[in-house]
């Protein structure tokens, strides 16, 4: 069993039950999935750049990327429907717990100027999104193999009805929110 999952089981429902009065185990808000997103706006111009994107993504989850397409055509930016624009991969269960123990214990502290991750990515119903604007603080990725810098989406999707029953399992997981925020 994952560490974190272990802690969640043993020692977060409990608090998440005492602090929020729930009356059943089952009622305590857990996460669902984590859900990275790369979106490559030259990928249009280059299909090489969403290749290696994709296989990064694969090494920083362990798992197959999938390819997202345009929705939309957009003259502007030269985009037509089913045009290749990004990557995106879904975790759940065991590897979703590893992903969450490696993004906070490893990859968050590595950051220059880390000063926390902001409060302010809640969405009302209980998910939070945070951004990354490098790859690189991830040990799987090889600094000398990469093409371009980019960025990502992490989604943590949770089962909270609020956004502070949310807050608080994502500290209790060790999230390192920013303080005074």
């Amino acid at each position: 069993m994952a560490r974190l999952k272990e802690k969640y089981l043993k020692e977060i429902v409990p608090m998440m039950m005492e602090k929020f009065s729930y009356r059943n185990r089952l009622e305590a808000p857990k996460l669902e999935k984590i859900v990275l997103n790369v979106g490559i706006g030259r990928a249009t111009e280059n299909i090489k750049l969403l290749e290696t994107a994709a296989q990064e993504l694969a090494q920083i989850t362990g798992q197959h990327a999938v390819v997202t397409r345009a929705k939309q055509s957009i003259s502007n930016f030269r985009l037509r429907t089913t045009n290749p624009i990004g990557t995106r991969v879904t975790l759940r269960g065991v590897r979703m717990y590893e992903f969450l123990d490696r993004l906070i214990n490893i990859a968050l502290p590595r950051i220059k100027d880390f000063r926390g991750i902001s409060v302010k990515g809640f969405d009302g119903r209980g998910n939070y999104n945070m951004g990354l604007k490098e790859q690189i603080v991830f040990p799987e990725i090889n600094y000398d193999k990469i093409q371009e810098i980019h960025g990502m989406n992490v989604t943590f999707v949770t089962t909270a009805k609020t956004d502070k029953e949310a807050e608080e399992l994502l500290r209790q997981f060790g999230a390192p929110f920013a303080k005074g925020k």
